[in-house]
């Protein structure tokens, strides 16, 4: 069934529900016509038949895109649970732009529109699994956005979500089973954008190696049926300046990746030689 979404219902049904789409309480303030400008938004919303869903609005505080794959609009509670994160965070942003929007003209300062931009894609669909990752960007009036990768993993028999790492013992036995080898690739891509080897331990901030708990771990798959690839991924700062831009390994998984996975999830993997 087509949902199609206007720049009303968009504006009037911010859940108050909280699945881990924002960082803060949602809700949309009420601007005051002195303190900020009229608004004149512009919206556009697409749902296929197949599923899938896109959304953007843009008015004179904000401009607001979110959208995800058919894969994951196919799932009703998945959807359901997409579609409170979208309300959220398109709350969150209308309400901190409004105030931005006040703060700057009560310090006599430009007002820079404030962006938010949510794209779901599918990493790996299986039997009974979707792995999804969000390429979040976000701006805030500042020099420059910022971006992110978050992962989703629906597990379609419990009908639940998790990320990616807790399908794991512990971060710290992950980290672990990975041994060197996920900072020896970042060491080997970091010194092709840089032009010279990573020195450990010297004096740039950025010549260690990011702990497990730095990054955001997504599980992929190469034969449609199992879970054998890890992704691991470190945003802006995380292992290099902002000018470096985010760094992505992707990793087999060996026995000793295998052995760390947590006993109820074992089946929905296997090791790739």
């Amino acid at each position: 069934m087509m949902r199609m979404l206007s720049v009303l219902a968009l504006a009037a049904t911010i859940s108050a529900c909280n699945l881990g789409g924002g960082d803060s309480p949602d809700g949309t303030a009420t601007p005051s016509p002195a303190a900020t400008a009229t608004p004149t938004p512009t919206a556009t919303a697409r749902a296929t038949s197949n599923g899938a869903r896109s959304v953007s609005e843009e008015t004179d505080d904000f401009l607001f895109e979110y959208s995800y794959p058919a894969e994951a609009g196919r799932i009703a509670e998945l959807a359901s649970q997409l579609d409170v994160m979208l309300e959220q965070q398109r709350g969150q942003l209308a309400e901190e732009s409004q105030d931005a929007r006040r703060a700057a003209r009560a310090d006599g300062f430009p007002y820079n529109k404030h962006s938010y931009t949510s794209e779901w894609k599918v990493v790996a669909a299986l039997p009974g699994w979707l792995s999804l990752s969000n390429d979040v960007a976000t701006y805030s009036g500042g020099a420059h956005g910022n971006y992110d990768l978050q992962s989703l993993v629906w597990d379609k028999t419990k009908g639940e979500s998790r990320k990616a790492i807790d399908l794991f013992v512990s971060p710290e036995a992950l980290e672990k089973a990975l041994g060197d080898r996920f900072c020896d690739e970042l060491n080997r891509q970091r010194a092709k954008r840089r032009g010279a080897p990573v020195v450990k331990g010297g004096d740039d901030p950025f010549s260690d190696c990011p702990g497990i708990k730095e990054l955001t771990v997504l599980v992929g798959s190469n034969n449609g049926r199992t879970f054998n690839r890890l992704t691991l991924y470190a945003g802006p700062y995380v292992a290099g300046p902002y000018a470096e831009g985010a760094y992505k390994v992707n990793l087999s998984i060996n026995r000793a990746i295998l052995d760390t996975v947590k006993p109820e999830f074992r089946e929905a993997f296997s090791a790739r030689n």
